[in-house]
């Protein structure tokens, strides 16, 4: 059953400690490799769960989303990581593949320009015809109308882009291809894309060191490498065209709240989930979840069912406790009712068909409280699908029953007024 979620108004959920259910045993090693996007989060939770259970060790390989994905494929290590869902054709080489969202993350347009600092406004008209190749000097009309009163310099501008299968990319060129009528016809969105100019360099890492080194350049990074980088970036118009906004954790947060999805389960496909030039005047345009992936069955992954209960724990914690390191290193924490769906999805893990994780598969303290906003959230649902509601009201009707979760949250109502206040907002 799909479920319609609010990303960000949701986030205020109670959490429980998801305890590990592993034996104690010497330095198990837990090997993933994938998105380059994730990584700063993933060798953090690296530390802080070696603290947790230091008998693991994981040793995560950041070599971009496709190779993650081929990895995962081919069944080398336990799970993989991807920013962008699995195809078709992925999932059909890998089927019943546990998709698991780890956070939300915001891509930002970085640039190398002499005396121009972060903030300057670029319009989807813009970064269109930019990346197009059409836009090719940084005084173009374009790119100053939108920035009065900033001095850009007579000169050509170069590109750069991933040279290696990457979410990052299949995110930017989604974007691109969703605003930009004429990238969608002539290069479309994709892991990797026949780019009409520019410089190419492997990983996140590769992209921001070309633009620092490359005057007048201008690419593609992770708000967290633009950030550790000290990178200049841009303001990008919004999805509504009524202001440009910076990335930031902010803004990306309020682009994963202002728009409602039909998230699936973790055992279909998610190939159509889109958080893209969501709707909000702080919403920024290209945010977007990353993904852990796992094989419904371990037994050709891990060495034994103990060593699978072991990579199921583990992924557990990072769904859960491991979000509260999310936003020190500018990623968003994904929200209960997404948690929930991952927990789930890790509970039909199985070993040669016996179970691998047996702990909880709700992050809510309370039965009555979960019952209560399933019900809410399932009846919302069906309201808009049969047209009872439009957007604007849907969208309202969740912001009214966050503000309630807060008040519950604080001890300031109890289950019983939550459970009445919900019933009257569907009144």
């Amino acid at each position: 059953m799909r479920k319609i979620i609010a990303i960000a108004t949701i986030a205020v959920l109670l959490t429980a400690a998801i305890p590990s259910t592993q034996s104690a045993f010497a330095q198990t090693l837990i090997e993933a490799s994938g998105a380059t996007f994730a990584f700063p989060l993933l060798d953090l939770w690296r530390v802080q769960y070696s603290e947790v259970e230091p008998n693991i060790a994981f040793n995560y390989q950041s070599i971009g989303s496709g190779g993650g994905v081929k990895d995962h494929i081919n069944k080398l290590g336990q799970f993989g990581a991807t920013d962008a869902p699995l195809t078709d054709a992925e999932y059909d080489a890998a089927p019943g593949t546990i998709t698991i969202p780890e956070m939300v993350g915001a891509i930002s347009i970085a640039y190398n320009v002499d005396n121009v600092g972060s903030g300057l406004n670029i319009s989807e008209e813009a970064i269109c015809g930019i990346f197009l190749g059409e836009i090719t000097n940084w005084s173009d009309d374009e790119i100053k109308d939108d920035n009065p009163g900033v001095e850009l310099p007579n000169a050509a501008i170069q590109t750069v882009h991933r040279s290696d299968g990457s979410g990052t990319t299949f995110a930017f060129t989604s974007y691109l291809t969703k605003v930009c009528p004429e990238w969608d016809e002539q290069v479309g969105a994709a892991k990797s894309v026949p780019w009409p100019s520019g410089l190419g360099s492997p990983g996140n890492e590769g992209v921001a060191g070309t633009i620092n080194s490359t005057p007048n350049s201008i690419g593609y990074v992770t708000l967290a490498y633009a950030f550790q980088n000290d990178m200049t970036v841009a303001d990008l118009q919004n999805g509504d065209h009524t202001n440009f906004v910076p990335p930031s954790l902010d803004t990306a947060s309020a682009a994963s709240g202002s728009a409602a999805f039909w998230l699936p389960n973790a055992e279909e496909s998610w190939r159509d989930v889109d958080l893209l030039a969501a709707p909000g005047f702080n919403s920024y345009p290209i945010t977007s979840f990353s993904y852990l992936i796992i094989h419904p069955d371990l037994k050709d992954s891990a060495d034994n069912l103990e060593h699978a209960s072991a990579i199921a724990d583990m992924i557990a914690w990072m769904i859960t406790d491991g979000q509260q390191y999310s936003s020190q290193l500018l990623y968003v924490p994904i929200a209960d009712l997404v948690k929930n769906i991952g927990l789930d999805g890790l509970s039909q893990v199985t070993y040669d068909g016996e179970p691998v994780y047996t702990g909880p598969t709700n992050v809510w303290v309370s039965d009555t409280v979960s019952d209560d906003i399933e019900d809410y959230i399932d009846t919302v649902n069906e309201m808009y699908e049969d047209d009872e509601i439009d957007q604007s009201t849907f969208l309202n009707m969740i912001s009214a029953a966050s503000e309630l979760f807060e008040l519950y949250e604080g001890g300031q109502i109890t289950n019983n007024e939550l459970h009445d206040a919900l019933d009257n907002l569907l009144s």
